[in-house]
Order: structure tokens, then sequence, then C-alpha cells
């Protein structure tokens, strides 16, 4: 049976490395969530309202200060928004990564200090 090899150490710099390149290309990114919906509209005598079938329309819902908004999104702009939520779900895993990884460096360098003060 195969063993698995422990990852090589991170120094702060090749996590800073790792960030930008894994990074790189996600930009635009953006956090919420796209939804495609079917609301009735306001006109009294509307086909489409009494056929039962509404208005198709796709809905941003995003969070800032707490409290929850929403935007509508033009049938032409779902593709971009989507590829912006897709980058900003990515992203928001690589920060958990980056946590971790951050961490374990920044005591490594801790160790490494420490024990040069101690020589």
């Amino acid at each position: 049976m195969p063993t698995k090899s422990r990852p090589k150490p991170e120094s702060l710099a090749d996590v800073q490395r790792w960030w930008q390149q894994h990074t790189a290309n996600l930009w635009p990114a953006a956090l919420g969530s796209l939804n495609f919906r079917r609301s009735p509209c306001i006109r009294p005598n509307c086909h489409a309202c009494r056929s039962g079938e509404k208005h198709p329309s796709h809905v941003l819902y995003c969070r800032q200060q707490g409290r929850r908004f929403s935007l509508y999104v033009p049938e032409e702009l779902v593709p971009q928004v989507q590829r912006w939520l897709d980058n900003g779900r990515a992203l928001q895993e690589l920060l958990y990564q980056a946590a971790s990884r951050y961490v374990q460096a920044l005591k490594r360098e801790r160790d490494k200090a420490s024990k040069k003060a101690e020589d």
C-alpha cells in the first residue's frame, strides 16, 4: 500500500505565492445567489398573469451590512453574473484553505525565531 507523503512545510512567502497563483483568474468575484423566478405584474388584464404563466426573470440575492436585498438581472447578463458567483465561491473556498496554511506557516516562523534566540 503506497504511503501518502506529507506536504512540504510552507513559508509565509510560499503561502503568498500559492494564493496569488490560485486567485489570479478569479476576478471578478461576487457572493450571493442567482435565482430564476416567475412573478405576476401589476397590469390588471395581463394575459401571462391570467394564464398562470406569469413573467420570468432572474434575481440576484445578496447581503450588505447584514441585510438581504435583491437585484433584477437582465437575461443577457445572467452568464456573466453566474461566472462572478462561481468565482466568489471558489475564492471563498481558497480563503478557508489559506487560513490553515497561513497559520501553520506563522507557527513555523515563530518556532524558527525562538530556536535562533536560544542559540
